[in-house]
């Protein structure tokens, strides 16, 4: 009910209140604090780039790189999904991106023909205020086994057959995780990371391999498939298959929260030289990362991104898929010259939430692992929309 004369009625119930017989407490009792007044509700935070707001980028023509050929062919391995999958993002179609996925006739081969591949099919479009913060990832190489032996006591699983998964529509309505396990015919959490390392999967045959350091093992499961260097020399690679559906904890944000990291330490470097240090502390913060990765033998291209396609080394990033469409191209204007460009968003991970966060993967090595584990790059974002994106958005021109 709305109070049309609320002067009026206000000043009545201050004249009551002023006749009305005050309450004294008795002596040697505190009076109750007073209420802190109620503070106005946070805005919702933005769940898609469309809720986020777009505005049309700047000229592709002024931004697009003299490596428009590595670019060129990471993207035409997204095609075949982005002209087939739903765009969580709201950004664009199916049928937006077959025309943008129309090849090069094979005779062109000169980095301009690329670059005007590029300039012809796409343009740029900003999500939110084009803020971005990228990190880096790449494929480890850890020592293993196939077999478990004297060294090697780290289970590599595979998926389990109870770790079951519905579509988020069908988990909310539910009111059950997305990712678990059937109990008396409802989904409940999975077990959690120090469930699984206390062997609660132990004895299944879910064994695809046998790490030698928990430690290492911990980090190939953030990157999400690496390499297993074989006693005999060889080399087993694995990737991607499950995870548990726990939330994913990055303990080097936890550790500097803490204060257990100083100035210079807080590369994954410095974040691994700190967990050997301290063993039993070190062992108890990355069970704080409840998030647990399951494996399979990779024997054709890879590793795998989130499209199950092969990613592409210093081309492939891995995006939200809810702020940028899974497959696009992305242009990254930063601080950090080596991880500027163009890049494809072929991947996700359980850290790259929300507008304009981006990892970039920069393959195997010891120099992949240096570059990946020192990258913390800010500027701008740009994701590359086919042409006449922006029209059917009604995206506004940038001030």
């Amino acid at each position: 009910m709305r109070f049309r004369h609320l002067p009026l009625f206000a000043g009545i119930v201050f004249a009551l209140a002023g006749c009305a017989q005050k309450t004294v407490p008795p002596a040697g009792t505190t009076p109750p604090p007073k209420e802190a007044p109620p503070q106005p509700a946070e805005p919702p935070k933005p769940q898609t780039a469309t809720e986020a707001g777009v505005t049309a980028g700047p000229s592709l023509a002024a931004l697009l790189p003299a490596e428009a050929e590595a670019a060129y062919r990471a993207f035409r391995i997204s095609c075949p999904a982005v002209t087939k999958r739903t765009d969580a993002s709201g950004l664009t179609r199916p049928e937006d991106w077959r025309a943008a996925c129309e090849p090069l006739p094979p005779e062109a081969s000169s980095g301009e023909a690329f670059a005007a591949w590029f300039r012809d099919r796409f343009e740029l479009v900003q999500v939110g205020d084009g803020a971005a913060f990228v990190t880096g990832y790449f494929e480890p190489e850890i020592a293993g086994s196939r077999v478990r032996q004297p060294g090697y006591e780290v289970p590599v699983y595979r998926k389990p057959e109870d770790l079951v998964e519905v579509d988020a529509a069908t988990a909310a309505a539910a009111g059950t995780p997305r990712r678990g396990r059937l109990e008396n015919g409802v989904i409940v959490p999975y077990f959690e990371r120090s469930e699984i390392e206390d062997g609660i999967l132990a004895g299944r045959g879910l064994e695809i391999g046998w790490a030698a350091d928990p430690i290492d093992f911990f980090f190939l499961q953030i990157q999400g498939s690496g390499r297993l260097r074989l006693p005999d020399g060889g080399v087993m690679r694995i990737g991607y298959a499950g995870q548990n559906g726990r939330e994913y904890v990055g303990i080097g944000k936890l550790m500097k929260d803490r204060g257990l990291l100083g100035p210079g330490q807080t590369s994954m470097q410095g974040i691994v030289a700190w967990l050997r240090e301290h063993p039993e502390e070190g062992r108890a913060i990355m069970r704080e990362n409840k998030s647990y990765i399951f494996f399979q033998e990779l024997t054709g291209p890879g590793p795998l991104g989130a499209l199950g396609l092969p990613v592409t080394a210093r081309r492939t990033v891995a995006a939200d898929p809810k702020f940028v469409p899974l497959g696009a191209p992305v242009f990254l204007d930063l601080d950090r010259r080596e991880a500027s460009g163009v890049w494809v968003a072929q991947d996700t991970g359980g850290a790259i939430k929300g507008a304009n966060r981006f990892d970039t993967f920069w393959g195997a090595g010891e120099d992949a692992a240096r570059t990946a584990g020192g990258m913390q790059g800010r500027g701008r974002a740009y994701i590359l929309v086919p042409k006449g994106t922006l029209a059917r958005l009604h995206a506004t021109p940038q001030p």
